[in-house]
């Protein structure tokens, strides 16, 4: 019997392979970096080829690092950043053009153009989403305009399009030699084209953003043998979980009942909360999403609040302005200080989303006088990820009717110990640290075993959560208040920025 489950984690700046054993604890992995390519202001590009060089090499590595026998693992699966769109060439295998990453904001032409009839929620009765650059669909239709003979190639059943999750399955699987061409629920409510009650691409919606419904992948379950590995050491594995990151994160968290939340903290951070099996339509800015789906088992829903600047503020800190040369010298910097100074940074810049959904916002460092120094602005970074969840914290609290108590988190900044215990101050309950603070690729690893019955049930996985550390509240609440007026003061100033 099989004692490992591998799970291929694809994320914005990194690729990295982890091994998980049957009580969800990491045995190995390894972890590369990618290029980040800007061409143009508010353009954000990746290489498909690098990333399946990349993936390649982390699933080889993490083996070797771990002395794993390859019969010993028993399924593979992929958790992977979402709307980053890829469009390739079936025969070839060749990409028409860099993948569009999800922060990329040069759809935002055709996204005004579609809202002149309908306004900015002109779909979200029928996919849960606002119209905003953030998503695949308008990305697509951009790709399709201005890439010579893609539209032919597409209409011809020659183009495929797929999220990286669908990229990867498909090269994963044999590529040109018979590689398959799906997704899953989550990655497809991404896009803007599925619709949440059927779980399939919604005709209406493809006529309209002028998306051939040939080049779109098969929607398939979160959990489920999809195919083999072609290739590499883990030829004949089953690939048998594919989740969006966040939707990875709150399976990987066992946020399995109605009303459990998680916050991820990455390049940007993600709250999400468990609905069940009830579509709950956003009146507060937040988006309507799935959360998963195992099986045959009904599909469960989430409410999320979608940040898009939180790490990689602290990587502008680091690339940009050279204040820094690692990301944890972040932390050591904002003690330097007691408290912000009175400066608040607000990083709108990719616009803003939840709950604003503004594409014209950009970024502002607002409060700035002599007497501030870099440990305040390292002290506002931080500041400007906690805020920022406060905002979509209390979206979700008037949408839900459900008060937050208590927050389980998890990502790369979740080991800064002074953010962790500002976004207890600002939220005013207990922030939950577990075990195993990697949970996005956890989460596809448990819909991968799931699928392959390397775990019986969803009990099972609830066992493995434990906690590591706890944050409470020290705040007090009037000065929670008067700080969250003047972040609140200092968004407003973002507004329109661009005409």
């Amino acid at each position: 019997m099989a004692h490992y489950v591998a799970s291929v984690d694809q994320g914005t700046t990194s690729t990295r392979c982890m091994v998980f054993n049957h009580a969800g604890e990491v045995i190995c992995y390894d972890q590369k970096e990618h290029q980040q390519i800007y061409p143009k202001p508010g353009w954000v590009e990746h290489d498909p080829e690098e990333i399946w060089e990349r993936t390649q090499t982390v699933i080889r590595t993490a083996l070797q690092h771990g002395n794993i026998d390859p019969s010993d693992v028993a399924a593979m699966g992929i958790t992977n950043q979402r709307e980053t769109t890829v469009v390739w060439n079936k025969k070839t295998g060749k990409p028409y053009y860099n993948a569009l990453v999800w922060q990329d904001t040069r759809t935002d032409k055709i996204c005004a153009e579609l809202e002149q009839d309908g306004g900015q929620n002109r779909f979200r009765a029928k996919v849960g989403l606002p119209l905003a650059t953030y998503f695949s669909g308008p990305k697509i239709r951009w790709l399709l305009d201005n890439v010579d003979g893609l539209r032919a190639d597409a209409e011809r059943g020659d183009a495929a399009f797929g999220n990286i999750d669908t990229y990867l399955a498909w090269q994963m699987t044999g590529g040109t030699q018979g590689g398959v061409h799906v997704t899953d629920v989550t990655n497809a409510s991404r896009t803007m084209l599925m619709n949440l009650e059927t779980l399939d691409w919604d005709d209406e919606i493809l006529g309209i953003m002028g998306v051939p419904r040939e080049m779109l992948p098969e929607i398939r379950p979160s959990s489920q043998v999809y195919g083999e590995l072609a290739s590499g050491p883990l030829k004949g594995i089953p690939l048998a979980g594919i989740l969006g990151d966040q939707q990875a994160a709150m399976v990987g968290q066992t946020c399995y009942d109605v009303g459990e939340a998680k916050n991820t903290y990455g390049t940007g951070s993600f709250m999400l909360l468990n609905t069940g099996t009830d579509i709950v339509q956003s009146k507060s800015g937040l988006l309507t999403t799935l959360c998963y789906k195992m099986g045959d088992a009904p599909a469960v829903y989430a409410l999320e609040g979608s940040i898009a600047i939180t790490g990689a503020l602290v990587q502008w800190l680091r690339d940009n302005l050279g204040l820094i040369t690692n990301s944890a010298e972040i932390e050591a910097m904002a003690q330097t200080v007691e408290d912000n100074g009175g400066v608040y940074f607000v990083p709108a810049f990719s616009g803003l989303y939840a709950p604003y959904w503004k594409s014209n916002a950009r970024g502002v460092i607002a409060g700035l006088t002599r007497y501030v120094n870099r440990g305040h602005i390292a002290r506002a970074t931080l500041e400007a990820t906690a805020w920022q969840t406060r905002e979509v914290a209390d979206a979700m609290g008037q949408d839900s009717g459900v008060d937050l108590k208590a927050l389980k988190v998890d990502g790369g900044m979740v080991q800064n110990n002074t953010l962790m215990q500002f976004q207890s101050d600002v939220l005013g309950v207990p922030v939950i640290r577990p075990k195993v603070s990697e949970t996005t690729a956890l989460g596809s690893a448990y819909a991968a075993g799931l699928a392959t019955g390397f775990w019986k049930n969803l009990d099972e996985l609830r066992q493995n959560w434990g906690v590591d550390k706890t944050w409470e509240p020290q705040m007090e609440h009037a000065q929670r208040e008067e700080s969250y007026r003047m972040w609140k003061k200092a968004v407003t100033r973002t507004f329109d920025w661009l005409d």
